[in-house]
């Protein structure tokens, strides 16, 4: 159905801008500022088992290495990645518009309290940041045992 040009995008958005009612759209969009609505996309991964080893493919695309940190914290293994941009922009001429942003992401996974940090290898290439992770056994919890009481 077409909708006539005096409308919005949503034919409901003039009725609720009262005062009245808060306007709370925007919150969603809050932590998006790194690449908009389309924040959701980003830090793809694809997960490969193997006998001995996972892999980890996690699409980076537009991140330098050096903006790229992969930590390893109680069995978790984080992986940020922090863009900013050029300041110096008054030598390109006037910005007309600007859909680049700065910020940050980040994501997590737990990998054991086994593995250690020398054990991971990371390699950054075409914007796929490869991880591979090794598997190892976690601990066995003791059975339960249980204990007699007299009485």
């Amino acid at each position: 159905m077409l909708v006539p040009s005096i409308f919005g995008e949503n034919l409901l958005d003039d009725w609720f801008d009262f005062p009245a009612f808060p306007d709370f759209r925007d919150l969603n969009k809050a932590e998006r500022k790194l690449y908009g609505r389309h924040a959701d996309r980003m830090m793809k991964t694809d997960v490969h088992e193997h006998d001995d080893h996972y892999e980890l493919d996690i699409d980076l695309p537009g991140f330098k290495k050096d903006e790229i940190t992969v930590e390893l914290n109680n069995g978790y293994m984080t992986v940020s990645a922090e863009k900013g941009l050029e300041e110096d922009n008054t030598s390109k001429g006037k910005l007309i518009r600007q859909e680049r942003w700065a910020g940050s992401m980040q994501r997590s996974f737990f990998v054991g309290d086994a593995v250690t940090e020398e054990e991971i290898g990371a390699k950054f290439e075409h914007g796929v940041l490869k991880l591979s992770v090794p598997k190892k056994e976690q601990p066995k919890v003791p059975e339960k045992k249980t204990i007699m009481i007299e009485g």
